[in-house]
């Protein structure tokens, strides 16, 4: 029996920094995993669509593992993910988002590095945002577990839709500190919202997660705890795969 198919559903963006994220990501996660099929899909602005990448695999034979990579619920994994999920009853499944993760905070902390940001400095801990009062739970408990590991005061900002806002949350670090500010970047990819978090003043600013090996770990075990729901007793996914 084939091992299920893995599907790497981003958002979308026109942002070709950003496009080459996730097919960077979806490299990564092939290389992990030989002999499974490894597709990309989008929910909005770009193609292909989530629903005709599904459709495509399941009309060739294949059971599939629709992972998102999308670092909280919402309105694409509620609603864009479930309905491409429940055309195919039985032969698709869905495993959610990739966060919250304590391997996500080990990537942001590696990209903290990367940027040479030192120990000890004032950290803000740059969310997406969200209207919805569960996402934003999530964005501060994504700065709970920072702060956790750093040894520095850590603030969470946003850049939409909640508050503080990332440039607010800078400012006021500052003002406690009278010293440098850094901002970490609990982003995938680049585009609209890390450039927006390079204008918002820190002094200095982490690259987004991206495909760091941490964040593919995490699609790794999605996907297997997804394929487990899939296939039959017996016929589990290899270890090593």
């Amino acid at each position: 029996m084939n091992q299920p198919a893995v599907v790497v559903c981003a958002h979308g963006t026109d942002d070709p920094d950003g496009r080459a994220t996730v097919l960077g990501i979806a490299a990564a996660v092939a290389a992990r995993l030989p002999g499974v099929v490894v597709r990309d899909a989008y929910v909005d602005v770009q193609s292909p669509t989530l629903g005709e990448v599904v459709d495509e695999l399941v009309a060739a034979g294949l059971s599939v593992v629709v992972v998102p990579v999308l670092l909280t619920l919402g309105f694409h994994t509620e609603v864009d993910v479930a309905r491409a999920v429940g055309r195919h009853p039985g032969r698709v499944v869905s495993t959610g988002p990739l966060g919250p993760h304590e391997a996500l905070v080990d990537a942001l902390l590696g990209r903290l590095a990367e940027a040479s940001v030192a120990p000890g400095t004032p950290l803000v801990v740059a969310v997406a945002g969200s209207s919805r009062p569960a996402a934003i739970a999530v964005g501060h408990g994504v700065g709970d577990a920072v702060a956790a590991r750093w040894d520095g005061p850590v603030t969470v900002g946003f850049l939409s839709a909640a508050s503080p806002t990332v440039p607010d949350a800078v400012a006021a670090a500052r003002a406690q500190t009278d010293g440098p500010v850094a901002a970490a970047s609990y982003l995938v990819g680049r585009g609209f919202f890390q450039r927006k978090l390079e204008r918002a003043g820190a002094d200095a600013v982490s690259a987004p997660l991206g495909v760091h090996p941490r964040l593919i770990d995490v699609v790794v075990e999605r996907y297997r705890a997804g394929a487990s729901e899939l296939v039959p007793d017996g016929l589990t996914p290899r270890p090593d795969a």
